[in-house]
């Protein structure tokens, strides 16, 4: 299913629709293997590697081809956000899970030593597109956040008034905005299943009451943050999803990508604004191009066709806006 290189100075260990994910190689192992240069051979066992691919999904399938320059892409964006809400946006620290860039230890003699600057650890054939991180105990909740009515929401609300279970007022209409963002979580399922939207009763009891309480209200609190950051680039944060792990302390700690393409649905305030249909003022920075392509050529049965070029540079372009315009 994956497109997962060797690197040098790591293993990989996991691959998910867009990610790989790979663990410190054993010393022992690579004993005489010239690593070669920018490799994690000197990395902490305690430090991850995450690689984005350029690989993209819908409907649960890896599609082919992948979209040139994504994981790049997407890898540049994450990166962008955790230094926003590490502070650079002038709001309070959001930890998260990324290696400091340099990082003092003693040695046998109690003298202090640098270690290598993260970037030296990411190998040449992924530059651009790894983070070197902690690793984490990772909470099975996706926490979601809403803050527009659409995609599954809107089909729900049409049907019943709530979204995920939560009461929301009567009239509402595709894209409208919510009086308040709602968290909406959903249980992270093993590979290969679909994740579950779950209650946040449920939630409590999967990671108990005060870590759900404190899951929601972070989640809510980056969400409004970002959104005020979007709207400010003159684009509209409609929802996203975030994951957390917890460090060794005891810290919530803010992992994996966020605020991307992949994660997150964004549109433009001035089409929101002004468009005639929920397309026009709905239009989206993201795969939405691969999705609405692939739903009208295919009926969801045996091998999903391949993506033509001419939507696979469209949706390149799309995440590369996205970028432009959040970062100018």
């Amino acid at each position: 299913m994956t497109d997962a290189l060797e690197l040098p100075g790591w293993t990989h260990v996991y691959s998910g629709k867009v990610r790989d994910l790979y663990r410190p190689a054993d010393a022992d192992a690579d004993a005489g293997v010239d690593a070669g240069a920018g490799a994690g051979a000197d990395a902490p066992q305690d430090r991850m590697l995450v690689v984005a691919s350029d690989r993209v999904s819908a409907f649960d399938h890896v599609l082919s081809p992948g979209i040139p320059g994504k994981g790049e892409l997407l890898t540049t964006l994450s990166l962008w956000w955790f230094d926003q809400l590490a502070g650079a946006d002038g709001g309070p620290r959001i930890p998260n899970h990324l290696a400091p860039s340099h990082e003092l230890t003693l040695g046998a003699d109690g003298e202090a030593n640098t270690a290598d600057d993260v970037v030296d650890l990411i190998p040449a054939a992924v530059a651009g597109r790894a983070m070197v991180v902690r690793e984490l105990e990772m909470l099975p909740i996706e926490c979601v956040v809403r803050g527009y009515l659409t995609g599954s929401g809107w089909k729900e609300y049409r049907v019943s008034g709530t979204v995920c279970g939560i009461p929301l007022p009567a009239g509402l209409a595709d894209g409208d905005r919510l009086p308040e963002p709602i968290f909406t979580p959903a249980y992270k399922a093993p590979m290969g299943e679909h994740d579950e939207n779950i209650s946040f009763a449920r939630a409590e009891e999967l990671v108990g009451p005060d870590r759900a309480a404190e899951l929601r209200d972070a989640s809510l609190a980056i969400y409004r943050r970002a959104a005020a950051t979007a709207e400010a680039k003159g684009l509209i944060l409609a929802d996203t999803k975030f994951e957390f792990g917890v460090d060794a302390a005891g810290t919530l700690t803010l992992a994996d990508e966020v605020l991307t393409s992949d994660s997150s649905r964004y549109w433009d305030a001035a089409a929101w604004a002004t468009g005639a249909t929920p397309a026009e003022r709905m239009a989206s920075f993201d795969k939405q191009i691969v999705r609405d392509w692939l739903a009208a050529a295919w009926d969801q049965t045996g091998t999903p066709p391949e993506l033509p070029a001419e939507i696979v540079e469209r949706t390149a372009a799309k995440y590369r806006e996205l970028l432009e315009k959040l970062t100018a």
